[in-house]
C-alpha cells in the first residue's frame, strides 16, 4: 500500500485492546510514524512527550478504500516535503 515503508494495523500486530500510552511505546519500538483516527488522542496524551511522530487522520471512514486516498496524499506530502528545500533554494 505504501511502497517502500512498513504498514502494519493494530489487530495485525496483536496490540488489540492496549490503549493509548501502551500501545504508543510498543509502535515507537517498531515504526517512525503513528497514523491514528483518533481525534482526542491530544486531550488524552501530551504530543510533545510521545515518543513517535503521531499524524492523526481525518477521513470519511476507517475503510481501506478511503484510506488508500489519504496514503496517497501522504506520499504526496512527503514528495513535496522532500522538495521543498531545493525548491526554495531555487527560489520558487
Amino acid at each position: 500500500m505504501l511502497v517502500g515503508h512498513e504498514v502494519s494495523t493494530v489487530q495485525r500486530s496483536r496490540w488489540t485492546g492496549i490503549k493509548n500510552g501502551k500501545l504508543l511505546e510498543l509502535a515507537a519500538a517498531e515504526f517512525d510514524v503513528f497514523l491514528t483516527m483518533d481525534r482526542n488522542l491530544e486531550f488524552q496524551q501530551n504530543p510533545a512527550t510521545l515518543p513517535i511522530a503521531v499524524l492523526v487522520v481525518e477521513a470519511v471512514s476507517n475503510r481501506m478504500g478511503w484510506l488508500k486516498i489519504v496514503f496517497a496524499v501522504l506520499v504526496a506530502m512527503r514528495l513535496w516535503i522532500a522538495c521543498a528545500p531545493r525548491a526554495a533554494a531555487a527560489g520558487y
